[in-house]
């Protein structure tokens, strides 16, 4: 399948990853880990003022949207405020157990929740349980799972074009590392399955594709760059000082984010049995 954007939502995508480009994501992304909302409050900010946080009923422009956030390593409960909640105005987070136990960033969220904060692979991602968690809205469920594979998708990108860079960079024996064919394979790998990817997530915002699909091809293909990423930029990419890290633990958290891989390929098969 191939989905081409028309002259709005290629404005839209390009206005929107300019924004990001000039916000200093990262240091966004490390303030938020340590407990400092307030540079991401006003992004957030920034974004509603683009239209970013009124997208529920848009699909399309919902998974350009999240895509760009993925690539940037936007901290905050984007998914759960925009997608599920639909809320176009302050900032909501919501647990739906049992794929989503735990409320995202419940600490900065305009009714904040009591409860304890668990720990995530990904700093970026406060857990909070909650006593009272959601019932399942199946409609706004899969609408968040359609964010969270653009994420992954946006992620993956990142990982990737930074790995690109970095291998055309790293010298070994003289020569960069890049011109290795083991290197050229890998990274071309990964550019085969986030291609492969990518129509699934635009054709689940259309209605033509099952949403679970898409989840599960974006996260396999997010997953792969990260490994990839990790293998090329060796020692240097475990460190948590490295900004990869940042897309790294994302991936590792949003691969099990509103439904596991093997609750997303129950749901492919349930829908094949039943076809």
């Amino acid at each position: 399948m191939k989905f081409e954007h028309d002259g709005d939502e290629k404005d839209f995508a390009a206005a929107l990853d300019a924004l990001l480009s000039n916000a200093d994501t990262v240091a966004v992304a490390r303030a938020w880990a340590d407990g400092d909302h307030e540079p991401g409050v006003k992004l957030w900010g920034r974004l509603a003022e683009m239209g970013v946080t009124s997208l529920a009923d848009e699909p399309v422009f919902l998974v350009l949207a999240f895509e760009r956030l993925g690539y940037h390593a936007v901290p905050g409960p984007y998914v759960e405020s925009i997608a599920y909640l639909a809320r176009d105005e302050g900032i909501a987070t919501v647990a739906v157990p049992p794929h989503v136990p735990y409320a995202l960033d419940a600490d900065v969220a305009d009714v904040p929740y009591v409860g304890p904060m668990r720990v995530s692979v990904d700093r970026t991602r406060r857990l909070f349980e909650v006593e009272t968690p959601s019932p399942t809205d199946r409609t706004a469920f899969d609408r968040a799972v359609l964010a969270v594979s653009a994420q992954l998708l946006g992620a993956g990108e990142r990982v990737l074009a930074d790995s690109v860079t970095y291998v055309k960079q790293r010298k070994q024996f003289g020569r960069e590392i890049g011109s290795y064919q083991a290197i050229k394979h890998a990274l071309a790998d990964v550019r085969i399955a986030l291609d492969f990817a990518r129509p699934l997530v635009h054709g689940a915002a259309l209605g033509a594709v099952d949403v679970s699909a898409a989840k599960v091809a974006a996260g396999d293909a997010a997953y792969l760059a990260s490994r990839t990423g990790l293998q090329v930029h060796g020692a240097i990419g475990y460190t948590q000082e490295f900004d990869l890290s940042l897309w790294l633990t994302k991936i590792r958290a949003l691969v099990t984010a509103w439904g596991t891989p093997d609750f997303h390929r129950a749901r492919i098969l349930q829908q094949l049995g039943a076809s």
